[in-house]
């Protein structure tokens, strides 16, 4: 009887497990089988590396009854990335190489059935998560780059079965070379600069970008909305070394990394209103993988035509717009993915779509159309703004607005002041403090929250309400350069809550 060892990982949303893997060759009945929870994926990569290892020139122990075991045995494993850590097992219980040369060392790939190593999804979080267990990776040359990411980790890169078999020998191979990471650019999403008048949605867009919050605008068709919203990137800093790993390995698991790898500027996620709610939160048989939600983590998440969307649909993201998170429950496990992101909602008044003039809609159907978007997630949007229609005077003006590199040295002040203040706990943006750590730690002065509560007492703001119009207060005072949120500061939070046109038009006048 001989026995191989090596070691893999599975993963269960962005958690990764490290797997060990023992191959068993013993006399008997020739044959393989992998115990230990395997999926369809796995148990087909019996014949994947028997037939890998036969077309790289290797000999396949036929004589034997091979049995792979995964452990720990409890934990479901699934999908293709084991293969290599499989047939290095087997090999290694048959000395083919020497078995010490896989002790601390983690391998991930799938193997072609001539024996090349293919890319999988996944590797940046799985190495995240085992990299203080293992000092090595053997990865997919196809994964190199972003597995050099995980810091504290020796990789290796391997072409085919034969390269792998020349590494773990120490024999001479040709190295795998991988240019280094060009630094990431920002998605080209156009300026504020192109978007004529609308100095209240322009504003809006500010706010939101500097305190993390969300945002409804609603107006007439051709106003400027999906504009406003698509230039929301543009605004944003660019992401922390923390956050570029964190967003980059949803996009791993979700097999939507861009080919740049390392993503260091904020996602922009705009899903179409027929978007399912798998596609949204996320789904998918098996292992549920992240939704455009998750996807748009630490970046904004548009949705476009918002009461098209189906409610149900909608209201799946209010438990994700409190906790930050989002968990999917399945048969082979929870996976849970992080969707800390900025809501903005843009919608029509009336479901024809047409100008305030040729509109025909009565006032009952535009009440219908609008409360296709629940109370409860509109109560969760912390700016309502109403956009009018484009003038003449503004289409023909030249003059533009301010760019989006203005707006972001404002932005970028703001974020500061928010971080300096904010340093020590765990929270990154004044969206994400919650309401009674808010009021214990920072709570606002006597004239400042006197409005607001003079709102909750009206019954025009919920508790909900009163929570997150103190975070905008601290937002605006963050943009005003003020040490604490003023009276002003609290009013305008107020009147961009409430919808309040009167006074925001006075304020970006």
């Amino acid at each position: 009887m001989a026995l191989g060892t090596s070691w893999s990982v599975a993963l269960v949303g962005l958690e990764g497990h490290a797997v060990q893997v023992e191959a068993d060759l013993a006399k008997g009945i020739p044959g393989l089988a992998i115990t230990g929870l395997p999926d369809a994926a796995l148990n087909e990569s019996r014949d994947r590396i028997r037939a890998a290892v036969a077309n790289s020139g290797g000999q396949w122990p036929v004589t034997k009854k091979i049995t792979i075991g995964l452990s720990p045995a409890s934990l479901p494993k699934r999908g293709s990335g084991f293969d290599i850590a499989l047939a290095a097992a087997v090999l290694a219980a048959d000395e083919v190489f020497p078995a010490d040369a896989l002790q601390d060392v983690v391998l991930l790939g799938e193997l072609g059935l001539d024996g090349s190593v293919r890319g999988v999804a996944g590797v940046l979080p799985a190495l995240i998560s085992v990299r203080s267990r293992f000092r090595r990776a053997i990865v997919p040359a196809a994964n190199l780059a972003e597995a050099r990411l995980v810091p504290d980790l020796e990789v290796t890169a391997v072409l085919s079965l034969r390269d792998l078999v020349h590494h773990l020998r120490g024999e001479p191979r040709d190295e795998v070379v991988v240019p280094p990471v060009p630094p990431a650019g920002g998605p080209d999403v156009g300026d504020f600069r192109d978007v004529a008048g609308q100095p209240v949605g322009r504003t809006a867009c500010e706010v939101a970008a500097a305190g993390g919050h969300n945002l409804l605008m609603t107006g007439p068709p051709g106003c400027g909305k999906t504009l406003l919203a698509e230039r929301m990137p543009s605004i944003l800093p660019p992401l922390s070394v923390e956050e570029s790993l964190q967003v980059t390995a949803i996009h791993s698991v979700a097999e939507a990394l861009p080919p740049d790898v390392l993503i260091s500027h904020a996602p922009f996620q705009a899903p179409h209103h027929s978007s399912t709610q798998a596609a949204l939160i996320g789904g998918g048989s098996g292992l549920a993988k992240p939704g455009a939600a998750s996807l748009a983590h630490r970046g904004v998440l548009f949705l476009d035509e918002a009461p098209e969307f189906r409610s149900g649909v909608l209201d799946a993201l209010r438990q994700p717009l409190e906790s930050g998170r989002i968990s999917i429950s399945r048969v082979q496990g929870t996976a849970t993915y992080p969707a800390r992101f900025s809501l903005l909602l843009a919608a029509n008044p009336c479901p024809c779509a047409q100008s305030e003039s040729r509109c025909t809609c009565t006032p009952d159907r535009r009440r219908t159309y609008i409360t296709r978007m629940s109370g409860p997630l509109l109560d969760r949007m912390d700016l309502n703004v109403s956009l009018q229609a484009i003038s003449r005077a503004d289409v023909m003006s030249d003059s533009g607005g301010e760019t989006s590199a203005e707006i972001a040295v404002r932005v970028a002040r703001a974020r500061a002041a928010a971080a300096a203040r904010l340093v020590g706990t765990p929270y990154r943006t004044n969206a994400d403090v919650p309401p009674t750590v808010l009021l214990q730690r920072w709570p606002l002065s006597r004239s400042a929250v006197t409005p607001i509560g003079k709102a909750m007492d009206e019954g025009l703001l919920t508790a909900r309400g009163f929570g997150r119009v103190q975070r905008m207060a601290w937002t605006f005072a963050d943009l005003n350069g003020h040490p604490e949120p003023t009276e002003v500061d609290a009013k305008l939070a107020l009147s961009l809550r409430l919808g309040d046109d009167t006074l925001q038009k006075r304020w970006v006048a």
